[in-house]
């Protein structure tokens, strides 16, 4: 398993959605999450990871997002490979800022 996958699969980690100073962040992220892939990134990471993320809409939880008034936070979950491994990406995203906690969870049959 790559370090990478390791780091971000341990604990929460900060994440943010588009790229600061964008011209609305927030209509690109309703889009996004309609076309039902998401890009997010971890800024932490060395030089920064962007993931794209095909969503689990089964366990998306939109329900206290305000598109239009950009207030609420929103829970967003997919799964994608990460330097060939199989992970699940679990997101938080207040859209106020834009930004949230985000961590990885690997797939079970590569944790053995």
């Amino acid at each position: 398993m790559s370090d990478l996958v390791q780091r971000l699969s341990q604990g929460s980690h900060p994440i943010v959605f588009g790229r600061p100073g964008a011209a609305d962040r927030l209509a690109e992220l309703k889009a996004a999450i309609e076309r039902k892939f998401v890009l997010l990134g971890f800024p932490e990471t060395r030089g920064g990871t962007e993931l794209g993320v095909p969503l689990d809409t089964a366990a998306c939880d939109l329900g206290a997002a305000d598109f239009v008034t950009g207030q609420g936070r929103i829970h967003l979950e997919g799964e994608l490979r990460l330097d060939y491994v199989p992970v699940r990406l679990i997101a938080d995203v207040d859209l106020a800022t834009l930004q949230g906690q985000g961590q990885l969870r690997v797939a079970a049959t590569e944790r053995s």
